[in-house]
């Protein structure tokens, strides 16, 4: 027999520290299988796209930051 609708139409229960913990794995590119596909399952896309951005632009900035210090010495 199939599973009841309800289960399938199941929220995410992702909480922001899960995304920023799933981010930074994918940004280390280190993780098992199973548990990229346990965070696949747990996380809120609004979350992780957010999380990404901040990431990204936190990432850039350290990145021209330290350029210039090295430039700059």
């Amino acid at each position: 027999m199939s599973a009841p609708i309800d289960k399938l139409a199941e929220p995410r229960k992702g909480s922001l520290w899960h995304s920023v913990k799933t981010i930074g794995w994918a940004f280390l590119g280190i993780r098992k299988k199973s548990a990229y596909q346990e965070d696949l399952a747990k996380v809120n896309p609004f979350h992780v796209v957010a999380v990404a951005i901040g990431a990204v632009v936190i990432f850039v900035i350290v990145l021209i930051s330290i350029v210039k210090w090295v430039v700059l010495k």
